[in-house]
């Protein structure tokens, strides 16, 4: 024989009853079952307000008009007029009786716990008896049974204690006497020895039907509700949840006491001493096995059970010297909670026992203020203690599992996932058991929090990266279209999934918490009436609060510099194709590095200097195991190895200028590139990146040009200056190939200090064969001093730009 207790969605509609008889037909074909009910959904959060609304002398009719018709609507939808009147009439008793104690609380203002409870049993009578009704027409032995009469419980309103002998002995009484019916019992109600109305906590339908399934040794407790069993995380805050199959009890009551609600925690309790198996089922989807919580589950690959949270609670910190070696003052001081119903939540205790922390209910929090003030006035007074305070707008969170018990690493990964998204954790508490290891944290955080948590610790799903993208030119069109032809591959090749939360260009932007669909981001920037502001795009970026969120800058603009310092302080990572931060003056480059070192996150720019080729990587690379950079040569203007590349023979210089800019290899002002200046950039980057603290002024830059070129007024008069040097030109080149060398424009670090300037160079040298427009770079190294190691391609173009990019996003997402 099963117990089916099903929650309040389950019959919260006509819809929703119409499944539950099915459910019934199915498994009476088996057994006999014994069917537990809640109020419909939503009935009891009115009835709680009905009740406070008179107590307050404001006007209640119009929701228990409300709750009248949620009821009279089922009937009429699910019974013949014939069955109608018998139910309605009974009903009609029960919301007469319900007005009646709601006018006496309005006239005397005051509502006692024990009215309390007498007013919420209604919701669950009322649920009862219209389903047991309903019921008939497919079951004619249905029988509504009054549960309130057979759990017998102490004078605890509210939270009331069950009298197990009393009450098992008295429904297996029942239940012998009504075995062969179909019974339908409330639940949730009680009673004490008086017969008056008590409860069993919200959510103690769930108990009733753990208290019946001990009390008659059901073969199974089956706890019907709207979601797919126990999950990993909150579906509502994590979209990657999923189902866990089996659970054991102890694992079952740490999630639930921490905030699970598909469970009550006290359900556990007579299921675990029986070892009866409690199944929690989906009504609206009924195929799907659920999970079961039971003695003895299978070994799991699975490092954590899953992740719960306690969205509001509150901290009191105790501290001062007379706690310091004071035998029984943890005891005084939890005994005198305890006694006075103020559950503790969380404790933790420095090692000094110079404090101690300890977690309550927001509602408890001024009571446990008040009650400490009092017991510990004296110490107070005598400044032994320090007075309290409360602090509030925090929430727990926890991870759960067996398997966590002696395995190392469990806390580093929590506390990994946690700092990496700047999430700072307020108090730890850990038992012995090992099953459980909570953190107390910042509200706004949890969100975040959580979902950091389950990507770190079901390495089986797919990372979510989380970009929010500046610049939507020829770079960052083209890696949009680059991420989603990538998109399949990253998921079954890395576990890596890239959501695009944020566009902005110069005149729009677009955010879209849900994520922006890489089919249609363009016509949906353009369709929008926002105008672009970069301060509210990152101000809204940090609000979204997300997990792994990466800022990725592809502009050339100076303005997004100045926000680089508050995003890494906010623990978001930064992605920049823009080279003027790292350029401009050391303090900033260092600060953007330290940031990011101090807040857990990335700061990637390999595409400042040669685009997507892996020259800052390589250097980083050679520094971090050990080697010492003797010299670094490179030619990382792809505008001048063209240029130089191309001029040979009988081609003039100002010709071979003018074919690169047709070509697109130069700005539209070629001087912009031949002045040298962005190649300076480069070289002052590599060298920062290579341990030398230098500026702009430090770097001795050759101009190749004569100064009437760079003075001409305008484009059209730089190429007549050209034509008129031509001379000058013809002389370097003839001179260069008289003695078999050729011309390159060559930036040179070496001893902390930086050249660039043109030189003639043989075939000998690794920059010789340079041809096109390829970037080239030559490390010498302690290791790499015969024979350099080389670096050569591309170094410009938005395909290979924006490849880089991509790569500096996905190895974000590597850590």
């Amino acid at each position: 024989m099963n117990i089916l207790k099903f929650g309040g969605t389950s019959v919260g509609s006509a819809e929703s009853i119409s499944t539950l008889i099915e459910i019934l037909k199915s498994e009476r074909e088996q057994q006999n079952p014994i069917v537990v009910l809640s109020a419909m959904g939503g009935v009891t959060n009115i009835l709680l307000e009905m009740a406070e609304h008179a107590r307050n002398l404001q006007d209640y009719s119009e929701q228990l008009k409300k709750v009248e018709e949620k009821h009279f609507h089922v009937i009429r939808t699910l019974l013949p007029a014939g069955a109608q009147n018998p139910v309605l009439t009974k009903l009609k008793i029960y919301f007469n009786e319900l007005e009646d104690i709601l006018q006496s609380v309005y006239n005397l203002r005051e509502l006692s716990p024990q009215t309390k409870d007498l007013i919420l049993s209604y919701g669950e009578r009322c649920s009862t008896v219209m389903i047991s009704h309903i019921a008939k027409q497919q079951f004619p032995d249905a029988l509504y049974v009054e549960g309130a009469q057979l759990i017998k419980t102490d004078n605890n309103f509210g939270q009331a204690k069950v009298n197990t002998n009393l009450t098992e002995m008295l429904i297996r009484d029942f239940h012998e006497a009504n075995k062969d019916k179909l019974l339908f019992v409330t639940g949730f109600v009680s009673s004490n020895d008086e017969g008056r109305v008590t409860t069993l906590g919200r959510g103690g339908s769930d108990y009733t039907a753990a208290i019946w399934g001990a009390a008659l040794n059901s073969e199974e407790i089956q706890i019907w509700t709207d979601v797919d069993g126990m999950l990993t995380a909150d579906p509502r805050i994590v979209k990657k949840a999923f189902s866990l199959p089996e659970l054991s009890y102890t694992e079952a009551m740490e999630l639930s006491y921490f905030g699970a609600k598909v469970i009550y925690p006290p359900t556990m309790i007579p299921a675990f001493l029986k070892k009866i198996p409690i199944v929690i089922k989906n009504t609206f989807h009924v195929d799907f096995p659920g999970t079961y919580i039971k003695h003895g589950t299978s070994p799991s690959t699975l490092p954590i059970k899953g992740i719960s949270s306690i969205d509001e609670i509150s901290v009191l910190n105790l501290s001062g010297s007379g706690m310091v070696g004071k035998a029984g003052f943890s005891g005084r001081l939890f005994s005198m909670l305890s006694r006075e119903q103020v559950n503790v939540v969380l404790i933790t205790q420095s090692s000094s026992e110079h404090s101690i922390t300890f977690a309550v209910k927001p509602s408890d929090s001024l009571k446990a203020l008040s009650l400490i003030n009092k017991e510990f006035e004296l110490e107070l007074q005598a400044r032994k203690l320090e007075y309290p305070e409360v602090e509030n707008g925090l929430s727990v969170l926890a991870i759960v599992g067996e398997n966590m018990k002696r395995t190392p690493g469990m806390s580093g990964k929590l506390f990994s996932a946690l700092g990496r998204n700047g999430v700072n954790v307020r108090a730890i508490a850990q038992g012995s058991s090992e099953y459980n290891i909570s953190v107390i944290i910042s509200k706004t955080d949890l969100s975040k929090a959580v979902n950091a948590v389950h990507d770190a610790f079901y390495a089986d799903l797919k990372k979510t990266l989380h970009i929010f993208c500046l610049g939507t030119g020829n770079i960052g069109k083209t890696l949009f279209s680059q991420l989603q032809d990538q998109m399949p591959f990253l998921a079954d090749n890395n576990d890596l999934q890239v959501k695009v939360m944020g566009v902005s260009n110069t005149r729009k932007m677009l955010l879209n918490p849900d994520g922006i669909d890489l089919t249609s981001w363009e016509a949906e920037l353009e369709s929008q009436d926002i105008k672009a502001s970069l301060s509210d795009f990152i101000k809204k970026m940090k609000s979204m609060n997300l997990p792994n969120c990466v800022f990725v800058d592809n502009t050339a603009s100076h303005n997004p510099i100045e926000y680089y310092l508050d995003i890494l302080q906010s623990s978001i990572s930064v992605v920049t194709c823009n080279k003027i931060g790292n350029s401009a003056d050391y303090e900033q480059y260092a600060a953007f590095k330290q940031a990011a070192r101090t807040y857990g996150v990335d700061f990637f720019y390999e595409t400042n200097v040669g685009a997507g080729l892996p020259i800052i990587r390589t250097l980083k690379d050679l520094m971090l195991s050990g080697d010492k950079i003797k010299r670094i040569e490179a030619i990382l203007s792809g505008t001048i190895s063209y240029i130089f590349n191309n001029y040979k023979g009988g081609t003039r210089f100002h010709e071979v200028v003018k074919e690169a800019q047709e070509k697109g290899y130069t700005e539209p002002d070629p001087r912009d590139d031949l002045n040298g200046k962005d190649f300076m950039r480069k070289m002052l980057i590599l060298a920062r990146d290579a341990g030398y603290p230098l500026e702009e002024k430090d770097i001795d830059l050759e101009n190749m040009l004569p100064a009437s070129c760079m003075a001409a007024e305008t484009v059209a008069d730089f190429y007549k200056e050209l034509e008129n040097n031509a001379e000058y030109f013809e002389g370097l080149k003839n001179k260069a190939a008289a003695d078999s060398k050729v011309l390159r424009y060559i930036g040179k670090m070496e001893d902390g200090k930086v050249s660039i300037n043109l030189q003639m160079v043989d075939e000998n040298h690794p920059f010789f064969t340079l041809s096109g427009s390829d970037n080239i770079i030559s490390f010498t190294t302690n290791r790499y001093k015969d024979r350099p190691l080389v670096v050569k391609g591309p170094g410009a173009g938005a395909e290979v730009t924006a490849a880089g990019v991509f790569a500096d996003i996905i190895n974000v997402g590597k850590r």
